[in-house]
């Protein structure tokens, strides 16, 4: 009997082993999932407070939505490969025939000493209540004063004329940057002669996703 169930019982003794081996792995597994998770919940939880922080310090303020609309467009400059003082220039300074001083965000240094001119504009207020109202009448609304904020940001822009600047070889137009994306899909939905009334006032409205594209494009023509 020895020699039949010694065997067994060293198997069994294996088979349990092992068993126990797999439980606390996977024990150690779901421990180790867990605190993933909760790592997860409590950074998401920190990013929806960051967010709600800084949409907070950005409706009050101006002069900081201006500020972080800038440094989103030198990002997606930079991340294009661009160099700073080399391929752009930022807040640079230029003097008009007439004696005037403008600061544009940015100027883009092109091929054949060529230069276009991007300026960053946010239009956050109502865009950030369009997205949080309830009821289909706020919602008309708030898209109407979202509407009318990005028209304005072409009409301010338009009026500076800074394709007419002095030591500037620019095209006919400017670019409008609107760093948020979905800031501006919003408002193309809503208003199909968006970019026909920019263009009108010379005046290209571009988004993150939309800017290293059309910056090619423009001087891929010019240099044709």
């Amino acid at each position: 009997l020895d020699i039949l169930l010694n065997p067994l019982k060293e198997n069994i003794k294996a088979f349990e082993e092992r068993v126990d081996k797999v439980y606390k792995m996977e024990a150690d597994e779901r421990h180790t999932l867990k605190g993933v998770i909760t790592q997860l919940m409590d950074l998401n939880k920190m990013m929806s407070a960051e967010t709600q922080n800084l949409t907070k310090a950005l409706k009050g303020d101006h002069k900081k939505q201006g500020n972080w609309g800038e440094m989103i467009l030198e990002r997606v400059l930079e991340r294009s490969g661009l160099t700073k003082d080399r391929e752009y220039r930022i807040q640079a300074s230029i003097q008009t025939r007439d004696g005037s001083r403008f600061q544009p965000d940015v100027i883009i240094d092109l091929p054949d000493n060529k230069h276009l001119i991007v300026d960053a504009k946010v239009s956050l207020i109502a865009y950030e209540r369009l997205v949080n109202c309830d009821t289909d009448e706020d919602k008309e609304v708030y898209t109407k004063q979202h509407l009318l904020s990005i028209r304005n940001h072409v009409n301010d822009l338009s009026s500076k004329n800074y394709s007419d600047l002095y030591h500037i070889n620019s095209p006919d137009f400017v670019m409008l940057f609107i760093p948020i994306e979905s800031c501006l899909s919003v408002a193309v939905q809503k208003d199909a002669e968006l970019f026909n009334y920019s263009w009108d006032k010379r005046v290209v409205i571009v988004s993150p996703s939309t800017l290293l594209a059309t910056l090619r494009t423009i001087a891929s023509i010019w240099k044709q």
